[in-house]
């Protein structure tokens, strides 16, 4: 556990030092190996583990902790002023002085948390995906970034404090996974809230800079949050230990509506949720290294982690429960509409991103053990396919210059192998038999199956998934439909880029054909841990039919790959008065000259943004608001009608 903490920190200090080019890749290379095996030893060690906890309390760790809380303010107050962004600077004031009121008051040392460690199954799962996940497009950036800065030749070689930040984000997604000492998680929480700024704004233009301020902006107001849960913690509960607060919250829930809903707020805020969605939208200007490490291993699911741990809390806290499952129901269904107005496909991979987090989100508040279930599972799946298409659109975007969908037009054949990597990986995301689908089927019957049923969030749920088939579909058609005979340009890729997408791939097939083991073997350890035994919303012989069937599925897509021998090409026809065949023409009933082309409906007035944006952020705004004024009154022993345990 120590080496997985300090070990990619010790190699971002390496990188951010070394500029020699051929020395950075040796050193990316054996880094991210090493913290992916050391990852996947880890997590074999403790494998089944239902809850472990270690004795570890340094006084040193505090005071670094504390400190590095006081110079990640410090960074985001010197950057605001100098670009006169004010809301930044103010909260990054108010943070600040959040801080020298807890440390003033002295709570640290009079709560000490003699288990500041811990491992559970949930915790092994994130290690994984940290370790495995994080490291493969970490190696992908390397010719990634290589090409970025040819491209961009006029932008100074930041890549030293790329890769720097790069690592130094793994190794805080660590601390917050192992951390059951409170505070040291909030420091964890705040350094990859300030490492995805500085890599969002990694090319310094008006764009990213905007970009990066809205990220922080966001991300400060669920730090303010949570530091508000540690004050709180420390005049009310007098305790830091994680367990506690989950343990005190299931047994006096209204001891804990307070703190419940700022950790909530925070963690809604890291995944993204509506009205804070446009950070992650914001993120797209970046590097897509850096669309892939904060959409998938790391940021976002660091948000979903913490909301899936207080699980337990939600199934008997009925305003922290109705907030965050009202929050995550209404994100995934607008979100999901909304990705069906995007011809960009990083655009796309943002909403989708933002529309499954608010699935596992709502998990989360249902709280019940077969709802953690399928959370646990959609943050696998979606870890894993969506690194992989996010390198892909990234790949392909150097390649045929475009990121936008219509421009996929035979790209079965240009780039074919790429091609089917970003088909499988979109496969994963929305039809069956791989994993994301069963798992989405889980969370309905997990809702449906609830003590008290989620009427409305089943039919978000409902109304979202129908959306996302069809931007998924429209999306798929695209990539599978072949038209012409177009040079091959994948030739040119850099092999660190074949190297992380590969590995994505394969991560992505052993999670779908394992899911039975990875049900018996992770998910019901954690389950039976939490709540003393074992629930799930699909039997194993189910899981094993679907495994099987991926195989078949995998076999089918990449088994005519390389064989190019005996291909048989054949000239495109136009039925029909054709004109030229090779570029789709045709002459029309009017005798003029038409070019054949088929491009995807948007339904920009119905699904674009300005229609649906505005509503979900003002209904968002307003159950947050409502939240805290009922959590508050709560705290104040005021008697609300209507409202189970407040009456």
């Amino acid at each position: 556990m120590g080496f997985l903490l300090l070990f990619p920190l010790a190699v971002a200090v390496i990188l951010a030092i070394v500029r020699n080019g051929a020395a950075r890749r040796v050193i990316v290379y054996a880094g991210a190996a090493v913290i992916a095996v050391a990852s996947i030893v880890f997590v074999g060690m403790h494998i089944g583990s239902t809850g472990e906890y270690y004795e570890f309390e340094s006084e040193i760790v505090n005071i670094v902790c504390t400190v590095a809380d006081f110079v990640i303010a410090f960074i985001v107050a010197f950057l605001a002023w100098r670009y006169k962004k004010w809301m930044a600077l103010t909260l990054a004031i108010v943070q600040a002085a959040l801080a020298a009121v807890f440390v003033a008051g002295g709570w640290e040392a009079m709560y000490p948390v003699a288990e500041g460690l811990y491992i559970d199954s949930l915790t092994l799962m994130m290690a994984a995906i940290i370790g495995v996940v994080g490291s493969g497009i970490g190696v992908y950036a390397l010719g990634y970034m290589d090409d970025h800065h040819d491209a961009h030749p006029a932008i100074k070689d930041r890549r030293p404090r790329f890769f720097g930040l790069f690592f130094l984000f793994l190794s805080a997604m660590f601390l917050i996974v192992f951390s059951n000492n409170m505070i040291w998680m909030f420091t964890g929480w705040e350094i990859t809230t300030v490492c995805s700024f500085l890599l969002i704004g990694y090319d310094q233009n008006q764009i990213s800079v905007t970009n990066a301020f809205r990220q922080i902006v966001m991300n400060m107001l669920g730090g303010i949050s949570f530091c508000c849960a540690l004050i709180y913690c420390g005049v009310e509960l007098q305790t830091f230990s994680f367990i506690e607060f989950i343990n005190i919250g299931v047994a006096a829930p209204l001891m804990v509506t307070v703190p419940l809903v700022c950790l909530s707020l925070s963690g809604i805020t890291k995944a993204a949720q509506m009205p804070f969605h446009t950070w992650l939208l914001g993120a797209m200007v970046a590097p897509t290294p850096t669309s892939a490490l904060l959409h998938s291993s790391t940021m976002v699911k660091a948000g979903v982690f913490v909301l899936l741990k207080m699980a337990p809390i939600y199934a008997v806290s009925f305003i922290p429960s109705l907030m965050v499952v009202l929050i995550g129901g209404i994100t995934f269904c607008l979100c999901s509409f909304l990705a069906i107005s995007q011809s960009n496909a990083k655009r796309v991979l943002a909403y989708s991103t933002i529309a499954n987090l608010g699935l596992i989100v709502a998990c989360a508040g249902v709280g019940t053990p077969e709802a953690v279930w399928a959370g646990m599972f959609l943050i696998l799946f979606h870890a894993v396919a969506k690194s992989l298409l996010f390198m892909c659109v990234g790949t392909a975007e150097h390649h045929i210059g475009s990121r936008d969908i219509e421009s996929m037009d035979g790209l079965f054949q240009t780039m074919p192998r790429l091609a089917r990597y970003m088909m499988l990986g979109i496969m994963i995301m929305f039809i069956a038999p791989f994993g994301m689908l069963i798992a989405k089927w889980g969370t309905l019957v997990s809702f449906l199956e609830a003590p008290t049923p989620h009427v409305v969030l089943i039919l978000l749920l409902a109304f979202g998934s129908g959306a996302t088939f069809l931007f998924w579909a429209k999306w798929l058609g695209k990539l599978s439909g072949i038209a012409g005979n177009p040079d091959d340009v994948e030739t040119t890729v850099h092999s660190s880029e074949w190297i992380g997408t590969s590995l994505m791939v394969v991560l992505c097939v052993i999670c779908c054909v394992a899911m039975p083991f990875i049900s018996d073997i992770i998910v019901r350890p954690y389950i039976e841990g939490v709540w003393g035994q074992y629930f799930t919303v699909l039997g194993s012989d189910n899981l094993w039919i679907a495994s099987i069937c991926t195989i078949f599925v995998v076999a089918v897509l990449f088994g005519a790959l390389g064989r190019t021998s005996n291909k048989k090409h054949v000239g495109v026809y136009m039925a029909g008065i054709s004109y030229d065949n090779d570029q789709r023409k045709f002459r029309n009933s009017m005798s003029g000259v038409t070019t054949a082309s088929s491009r995807n409906w948007y339904m920009e007035t119905l699904f674009g943004e300005q229609a649906i944006d505005p509503m979900g952020t003002v209904i968002c705004i307003g159950i947050i608001v409502a939240a805290f004024i009922i959590g508050i009154l709560s705290w104040q022993g005021v008697m609300i009608p209507g409202i189970p345990g407040l009456m």
